[in-house]
């Protein structure tokens, strides 16, 4: 038992370093894993689970954190005795955790960027940006306006959270034709058993890397429900990278026929615009902000406030850990990096309309 744990443990060693040197061939990942080993193991988890109403994904989380906990407890007595044993247990467990992480989703933060893929440029100036902006203020109006025609009212998506996420397949299919890489079969989109508590941590789902199931916190705010939907199945096809995740989630929410799809997208997409124009100069912020149907706005601060309503220490925490966690797996400006679609849409739309 005592050789087992050795071999597991120095196997971590070997799994790090191994992992450091392929992440410098990205297109040897891109090639054998994420577009050949990933996708047989994606649709076979998919298959196997997405059918089942609950998260089977957090329920063994629910298991593992027991066992974790109940090991602890058991042990507390002779740690000072047997804590080299005990300490081989551990890290031969986070060897096992790695290997399967890694194995089935996670190589995936190390393949080619999508900015190499679609051959669109990293880098956009202040012009590129305002005529990338102004667009999506008419597209957003227009859709606003189409859904309620007093300029003062927020949408409010009718359409149960099921339903929805049935819905998104439409748009994953329009896509795909577009771009087979984008394709998206066999469904596994599951309301999150601990929403509550990614609330407090100010997330809006996750994907189970163990079982492929897109979580979605149930407790969002459901004008962009469709595109926080959207976002984790992009995970699921095999786009770790969460700037690429909200350019995919966009994509797919527009090119939706429905128009709640298309609202969440587009007006997702200017709120992050928005946001960038605050950062540079806050004059052309409250100019460009004055162009924007009040109705809008007032979705904005619904999320704002809701957000809000859950802010704690914990959010924060958490925040610092998963920030820390991007950075470590290929995403240099960490949770920033969320933000970094702006790049990808504003250059996929240089030559594009709406």
């Amino acid at each position: 038992m005592k050789s087992k744990k050795v071999v597991l443990s120095l196997f971590l060693i070997v799994q790090i370093v191994v992992l450091q040197i392929l992440s410098f061939f990205p297109e040897f990942i891109e090639r054998y894993y994420s577009n050949s080993l990933y996708p047989i193991i994606s649709k076979i988890s998919r298959t196997l689970f997405g059918w089942i109403p609950f998260s089977i994904g957090d329920v063994i989380y629910f298991v593992v954190i027991f066992m974790i906990l109940r090991w602890f407890y058991l042990i507390r007595g002779t740690w000072k005795i047997e804590w080299k044993m005990y300490l081989l247990t551990i890290v031969s467990g986070i060897s096992i955790f790695y290997f399967l992480f890694h194995l089935l989703w996670a190589t995936n933060y190390h393949r080619v960027p999508l900015f190499e893929k679609m051959d669109i440029e990293r880098e956009y100036t202040d012009a590129d940006l305002m005529a990338f902006t102004q667009k999506l203020i008419v597209k957003t109006n227009e859709i606003h306006s189409e859904l309620e025609k007093i300029d003062s009212v927020k949408i409010i998506n009718p359409y149960s959270q099921e339903h929805i996420f049935k819905m998104t397949l439409n748009g994953y299919n329009n896509l795909g034709k577009e771009y087979a890489f984008f394709k998206y079969e066999e469904p596994s989109i599951k309301k999150s058993l601990i929403s509550l508590p990614l609330t407090y941590m100010g997330f809006g789902g996750y994907l189970n890397p163990f079982t492929n199931e897109a979580q979605v916190n149930d407790k969002l705010p459901m004008y962009n429900f469709p595109f926080t939907v959207c976002h984790e199945m992009a995970h699921q096809i095999g786009y770790a990278s969460e700037s690429e995740a909200n350019f995919i989630g966009f994509l797919s929410t527009v090119k939706n026929k429905d128009l709640y799809f298309q609202y969440a997208g587009y007006s997702y997409a200017l709120k992050y615009c928005l946001r960038n124009w605050r950062i540079r100069d806050e004059k052309i912020f409250e100019e460009l902000k004055k162009k924007i149907r009040s109705g809008i706005l007032n979705n904005y601060e619904e999320s704002d406030a809701f957000w809000l309503e859950y802010n704690t220490p914990i959010e924060d925490g958490f925040k610092v850990f998963y920030d820390n966690f991007l950075k470590m797996n290929k995403q240099e400006e960490g949770l920033e990096s969320y933000s970094k679609f702006v790049n990808l849409m504003v250059n996929y739309y240089k030559e594009k309309e709406l």
